[in-house]
């Protein structure tokens, strides 16, 4: 997991005024992926609380960012049993006592779900180049075996289908990445690149980028 800078902007969150945010990544639906948080311990493990109670008695299933514009920006819970959490104490001698920072994550942001093959990505924004970090995602998702010198056209072919996307909803310092795998439609598709020649077992026998360029335009 990538790590945060404490002089990141917070944001607070509009149903649980004690605590504030300072990234926070959600899906296309607004589920939560990523949220890191800061508070007091006793203000922590309250937010925890209601997340496990969802609906019920004073429980949360959804709270609402606020962020530098004003905007009010909804974050979906749904199963508490899909997030792990990770607490650190920092900040002994603050004005306000002791505070804790909270990470609460989607669990296939560490670990893929290869029975679904299925993961998730947080890179810091400032990555220069994110591809060798989702180029090893695949590999690591996939059930299929995969060669390293197949990097650029598999991962082209993962973005074309859509089961390799960025994930819109971000602040804070991190970018997300979702890899969901369509294993019988990216097992066609690799059938049909090795019989075009685009994919060779071996590096020399693959055509250069500007060869499979010429072959796309033609």
């Amino acid at each position: 997991m990538p790590a945060i800078s404490s002089d990141q902007p917070l944001y607070r969150i509009d149903e649980c005024s004690d605590l504030m945010a300072d990234a926070c990544v959600c899906g296309d639906q607004g589920d939560l992926i990523f949220l890191s948080v800061w508070a007091r311990d006793t203000a922590i493990q309250q937010f925890i609380g209601r997340l496990t109670l969802g609906r019920s008695d004073d429980g949360l299933d959804q709270f609402h960012i606020i962020n530098n514009e004003g905007g009010s920006l909804p974050v979906f819970v749904g199963s508490v049993e899909r997030l792990e959490k990770r607490l650190t104490r920092s900040y002994r001698r603050t004005l306000f006592g002791s505070l804790v920072n909270l990470w609460l994550f989607d669990r296939r942001c560490i670990r893929p779900d290869k029975s679904s093959a299925s993961a998730l990505a947080l890179l810091p924004r400032s990555a220069v180049d994110p591809t060798p970090r989702l180029w090893h995602l695949v590999k690591d998702t996939c059930p299929l075996p995969l060669l390293d010198h197949w990097q650029s056209p598999v991962l082209a072919l993962l973005h074309e289908r859509e089961m390799l996307c960025s994930l819109r909803m971000a602040l804070g310092p991190l970018q997300g990445f979702r890899l969901s795998i369509d294993v019988p439609a990216l097992t066609d598709a690799l059938g049909d690149l090795i019989r075009q020649g685009v994919l060779a077992a071996h590096p020399t026998q693959q055509p250069a980028p500007a060869a499979l360029e010429t072959e796309a335009a033609a």
